[in-house]
């Protein structure tokens, strides 16, 4: 039986559900059956009782309240109920050890779910030369390189030391609490993945694997069949 993966949700301007498309191809091609979850739904512990798997996709900044900070100037907007129930999300799916995998926005509150802190706004935050993280080419293209930890749950997916990857983000990871580690960065020294020492499979990227999945991306695919094969152990 095909594993079920549960797929978060953002909101449009009108409040109505929005989850793009190519998070569900990825899944689907994959090999997994999403499962779309709403902003504000209830029963968090039945849902993920039943739950393979848990992606967590892009959207609006994380509230900074999250993590013990007062709001930066630069700090875009934030859903709180999104944040609630996706952390409520996350910690009952890593209770029961399953696997998740977390992107771009996913990945910063992975972080903050763990204890851990972001920039509101890395150019305001960040010190040093920054690539330019909110590219202006199609996501299905990459457009910076990272460095990837060895020895990682990331390195043995990737099977090489650096890729080049997509990026459209302007908050980031900041402090990173055990058991994440840090197992990918960029040349300009912008922490780009994590993993858990302590679940099978918790990871959390910056970048948007499953847009470069669209256009046959290798790397991008096994990320995607890693993560299902993971949900149907």
């Amino acid at each position: 039986m095909k594993p079920l993966i549960g797929v978060t949700s953002d909101m449009d301007k009108n409040g109505d559900m929005l989850v793009q498309s190519r998070y569900i191809r990825a899944i689907r091609r994959a090999g997994g059956v999403p499962v779309i979850l709403p902003v504000g739904m209830y029963g968090i512990e039945d849902i993920c009782g039943r739950l393979d798997g848990l992606l967590l996709i892009g959207g609006e900044d994380v509230d900074p309240i999250l993590y013990g900070e007062e709001p930066h100037e630069k700090l875009g907007k934030v859903v709180p109920e999104r944040d609630e129930m996706e952390l409520a999300l996350v910690n009952s799916m890593i209770d029961q050890d399953k696997p998740v995998l977390a992107i771009c926005r996913g990945h910063q509150l992975l972080n903050v779910a763990f204890g851990g802190t972001l920039y509101q706004d890395i150019h305001a935050q960040m010190s040093g030369d920054l690539f330019q993280h909110l590219q202006l080419k199609d996501l299905k293209f990459a457009t910076h390189t990272v460095d990837i930890v060895p020895d990682s749950k990331l390195a043995q997916i990737a099977g090489t030391s650096e890729i080049r990857v997509n990026s459209l983000h302007h908050q980031a990871v900041k402090d990173v609490k055990s058991p994440l580690v840090v197992t990918a960065v960029a040349k300009d020294g912008m922490i780009e993945a994590l993993e858990s020492t302590a679940h099978r499979f918790v990871v959390g990227l910056q970048w948007h694997p499953e847009a470069m999945a669209d256009r046959q991306d290798t790397m991008a695919i096994k990320l995607f069949e890693e993560f299902i094969e993971a949900a149907t152990d």
